[in-house]
């Protein structure tokens, strides 16, 4: 890795002097600074964990370190480790990529030596809010480390502006102080980027007319969209729905965030509003982005997808939707006349090249023609200068590379024969030269040699790459930049966090003058989106940094010296506390009465969860334990199956939560069924929030009901979130033995044994109590006389009666067992009541048409 710059070093020195949590602009290259900070504690006399690192990045941590000669390389500990091997790869230490869900059963079981833990680095700390394992694992960290560290870094200040005092419930989590940032207006980034400055040339696009028509359109959309959803919703007080807004990327996003907590008392027209702002959204990229002809295919797309479903807001009626769906029709059949579209079937052999052309493939023409007679001119040695063309996805760069290597009449007529050639007549293409990158993998790097745009066959004076943006990270765009050392580099669509990345590649590489061509349509929406972009990422560090001014930060936010909220387990009220200290023994000395601490058996595979954290926070002691019976042992008698919305749909829809409640009934007293909502959403199931239209409410509240007749021991808990299912747990704790955690583990469907609280056979009480007269009170007196069903049959009436108490339910019984059943037969002179028994009616839920 190359040396660090001025910003840098100071970024990193402060990291490594306190605690804190560093906020940096897009593209500023941070990583470079978690590398060294890696470097430094790569030592087996070290032990750091690192959480929130992607597959990626962590491929690029190691790959970095191993190229500056470190010998302690970071360790990934997944799943496929041994519980052995994690305690040995502990005690080796050095740097650890390890998964939230392992590292908290690790931290529970003591297997990881807590005390001993150099320090955490959090990456990605915006996400630590939405997060309970990273909570809940440096939770457990502090409480018994006070002396490591923290360190957590982001590079998404945007995600801090959203909610109230974000960035301050993040340092919360995180045990924090200090917060750090790092703009791209910071003097020193600045003084450090001004060093070396690639060339840049703006070259402003004018759009076509009918793409102003189109983009004038879509913004009228937009605008009566915005304006609907206000109407509709005068009490939505959020400032980010502007017009303005809704072309950044991460509007819908943001937008779905704020609106999520009361997202179930919208109506089904707003929901389809806020659907359509997105789309709209996505046609105006699409505009800028791709050719007419794929444009217009999305367009007929939606236009007859919303005219049968007829599902959309109304803005397909409305005079700016047909003026964006003729537009983009006279975009590619402008010159055969609005009337004569339909003659393009017959008149397809004489067609000249009449669709409209990307303006931005013409331009790329001659940047290229350009460039190449510079080189020629000035490059005496021969050697070749590399091109790299930058767009937004691998698609546009699909379409870049084939219109370099065919030609943009060749490109259009392959992609009107393939789009709508069966409707409109296919068009005369000459077959053009199989690709010679055809068949590259997504995230593959498109790679042009030769000057076939121009027709020429000779070889060309410079290497020409087309990458796609979103086909890799930004770590790999990042290293595309240090592998080619690109001299010219054309970018194709805009993209902040790249320009930066390039800013910082040539002050790292001041000898190599980069010259830069920024490609936009001048006036467009494309413009505004990119301009949108820097002014909210402006605007949120100005936040962040009046709320650094202003922030109050408690002593023992850290966690090392006094007491830390968070680091408490005690959940009591004070009028709890009040009482219980009161509650002395006068006749013992005033001593207290002796506490059990206590514990709750969960799961592992419910880690994913929040509750975990929130019993542990509780003062409740979690036992991690592979369960095949239940998520939650709260007592030697209580069994909880957890189950969310969406889960319990799906087990009642595939019948696993009958063999979930087969199971805990036949090994628990109280076997119990929790049904958790989410916070955020409607405590109900009546409204459209969860189910979808094919599911009704009616249905899940029956097949609750034939689940509770079924199994009668079980409970069904109804918790709104939680938080609220932490104090029910609590609560039904009070004043219980603690359960088993070796009982627990033993238990499994299959095995019946001492542990079975059901003593019987399930299939023979699940027959008998299906009898006539046969209850839930006394079917347990023929079960305890009785030792098989002979023995049952044998018996007289007078015997059952006295068995049951009850000579109407003996004599139903009795008469069920010997009495001959008659099946009557089928005739076609029937009456209609023979031909429809009555019986079959209790069978038949529904009659067939």
């Amino acid at each position: 890795m190359s040396g660090m710059l001025e910003y840098e070093n100071d970024m990193f020195l402060s990291c490594m002097q306190e605690d804190g949590l560093t906020i940096a602009a897009k593209g500023l290259a941070m990583e470079k600074v978690m590398v060294n900070m890696l470097k430094v504690y790569s030592d087996p006399g070290n032990l750091v964990l690192m959480l929130g690192c992607s597959d990626a990045e962590e491929q690029f941590f190691k790959s970095e370190l191993e190229k500056d000669g470190c010998t302690c390389l970071p360790k990934k500990i997944t799943t496929d480790v041994s519980t052995g091997e994690r305690e040995r790869v502990y005690r080796d230490g050095g740097v650890l990529y390890i998964t939230t869900r392992i590292l908290v059963v690790d931290m529970l079981m003591e297997r990881i030596p807590i005390s001993l833990i150099t320090g955490i680095i959090v990456n990605k700390a915006h996400r630590i809010v939405d997060s309970a394992q990273d909570s809940f694992i440096l939770r457990l960290y502090r409480q018994k480390n006070k002396e490591g560290f923290i360190k957590a870094f982001s590079a998404s200040p945007v995600s801090f502006s959203a909610g109230f005092c974000q960035v301050e419930r993040v340092m919360k989590n995180l045990f924090i102080r200090n917060l750090h940032l790092w703009p791209r207006f910071h003097k020193t980034v600045s003084s450090s980027l001004e060093v070396a400055q690639p060339e840049v040339v703006e070259l402003h696009l004018h759009m076509t007319n009918k793409m102003k028509e189109i983009q004038t359109a879509i913004m009228e959309l937009i605008s009566f969209t915005v304006k609907e959803v206000k109407r509709l919703n005068p009490h939505l007080l959020t400032d980010e729905l502007t017009v303005e807004n809704t072309i950044s990327k991460s509007f819908h996003k943001i937008l779905q965030q704020e609106l999520n907590p009361i997202w179930h008392q919208l109506s089904g027209k707003t929901r389809q509003l806020i659907s359509d702002l997105k789309t709209m959204r996505n046609l105006l990229v699409y505009l800028t982005q791709y050719d007419c002809i794929t444009f217009y295919s999305l367009i007929s797309a939606l236009r007859n997808a919303e005219r049968a479903i007829k599902s959309s807001s109304g803005w397909v009626m409305l005079d700016s939707a047909e003026t964006l769906y003729l537009a983009s029709k006279d975009r590619i059949f402008a010159s055969l006349g609005p009337s004569k579209a339909k003659q393009a079937k017959t008149e397809s052999g004489k067609e000249k090249s009449d669709i409209e052309e990307n303006p931005k493939w013409t331009i790329v023409s001659e940047i290229l023609d350009e460039i190449k007679e510079e080189v020629k001119k000035f490059a005496d040695d021969g050697s070749k200068e590399t091109v790299l063309i930058i767009t937004k996805d691998d698609r546009t760069a699909g379409q870049v590379q084939d219109y370099l290597e065919i030609g943009a009449k060749r490109l259009l007529n392959r992609m009107f024969n393939k789009v709508l050639g069966e409707k409109h007549g296919m068009r005369n293409e000459e077959r053009p030269k199989e690709a010679k990158n055809k068949g590259v993998g997504k995230n593959s790097i498109r790679v042009v040699g030769q000057d076939t745009a121009s027709g020429a066959n000779k070889e060309s004076e410079i290497n020409l790459v087309v990458r796609g943006l979103d086909s890799g990270s930004y770590l790999e765009n990042r290293n595309l930049l240090d592998n080619l050392a690109p001299r010219f580099i054309l970018l194709y669509d805009a993209d902040v966090t790249f320009v930066r990345q390039i800013e910082v590649f040539q002050a790292n590489n001041p000898k190599l003058k980069t010259r830069v061509y920024f490609l936009m349509y001048k006036g467009s929406v494309e413009e505004q989106a990119y301009l949108t972009v820097i002014r909210r990422e402006k605007e949120a560090f100005e936040k962040l940094i009046k709320e650094k001014n202003t922030m109050v930060i408690p002593e023992d936010r850290d966690g090392r010296t006094g007491d830390n909220d968070l680091l408490s387990r005690d959940a009591s009220k004070p009028s709890q506390l009040l009482v219980e200290s009161q509650n002395l023994a006068s006749r013992k000395g005033g001593v207290l009465k002796p506490s059990v601490q206590p514990k709750v058996i969960v799961d592992m595979r419910e880690f994913r969860s929040e509750l975990p954290s929130l019993l542990h926070k509780r003062g409740i002691d979690i036992d991690p334990i592979t369960l095949e019976v239940g998520d939650y042992i709260l007592t030697p008698s209580i069994c909880v199956e957890r189950k969310s919305i969406s889960d319990l749909i799906g087990s009642l829809n595939c019948g696993r939560l009958y063999n979930q409640a087969t199971a805990m009934s036949r090994f628990y007293e109280r076997p119990m069924l929790l049904i958790e909502f989410d916070e955020k959403k409607s405590f109900s199931f009546q409204g459209k929030y969860y189910l979808s239209k094919d599911i009704q409410y009616s249905d899940i509240m029956a097949r609750l009901q034939l689940l509770t007749i079924h199994f009668p021991k079980l409970r069904i808990l109804w918790s709104p979130s939680p938080h609220a299912t932490a104090e029910l747990f609590h609560e039904l704790k009070q004043g219980r033995d603690q359960p088993d955690p070796e009982r627990a583990a033993t238990l499994g469907v299959d095995i019946i044994d001492d542990f079975n609280s059901d003593k019987y056979n399930p299939q023979v009480r699940d027959f008998l109590a299906k009898l006539p007269g046969i209850t839930t009170k006394n079917i347990f007196a023929i079960l305890n006389n009785c030792e098989n069903l002979i023995d049952l049959v044998q018996l007289t009436q007078e015997q059952i009666s006295g068995m049951l108490g009850s000579q109407q339910a003996a004599a139903q019984l009795y008469s069920s067992l010997h009495d001959k059943i008659e099946v009557p037969e089928a005739s076609a002179t029937n009456s209609k009541q023979q031909k429809k028994p009555v019986f079959k009616s209790r069978f038949k839920s529904k009659k067939k048409p």
